[in-house]
């Protein structure tokens, strides 16, 4: 099974224990070894240095979803965990960040998310993910 992640670019650090807990009920209870995220904001942030801990710890895979092209200087050039999604070389720059995202829900069982307004990328994607029948599990719920 594979999850993604959707956040606030201004996520609170306090969210992050219960960023923890919800990875590692997914990992041990629902059996999920893949996971997606994002490089933009504090929310995927705190996942991808949580998703690198539970890499040591439980042998998950973990991939950084690029919506752009890295620069030879991006501190994410050099590693194994990033993945541009099929097709996203030929995606205007202003467009990218949502064919990432909606890559990113096709291709996940579960989406993670921690939403706390109406509008905004967060919000936009959640429902998105709700319209393909995606299993959601949110946060700002707990």
């Amino acid at each position: 099974m594979i999850c993604t992640f959707f956040g606030h670019r201004d996520t609170p650090p306090e969210i992050k224990n219960l960023l923890r807990q919800a990875i590692s009920e997914l990992i041990e209870k629902q059996g999920v070894n893949r996971f997606y995220v994002g490089n933009q904001g504090n929310f995927d942030a705190m996942a991808r240095s949580l998703l690198a801990e539970f890499e040591q710890t439980h042998g998950i895979r973990y991939e950084i979803v690029l919506a752009y092209l890295p620069k030879q200087e991006d501190p994410l050039c050099d590693t194994y965990h990033t993945l541009l999604p099929e097709g996203i070389e030929s995606v205007p720059p202003r467009f990218a960040i949502e064919y990432r995202n909606k890559w990113m829900i096709d291709h996940s069982d579960i989406v993670v998310t921690y939403v706390r307004r109406t509008f905004g990328g967060a919000a936009k994607f959640k429902e998105a993910a709700e319209k393909k029948r995606k299993t959601i599990l949110e946060l700002s719920d707990r």
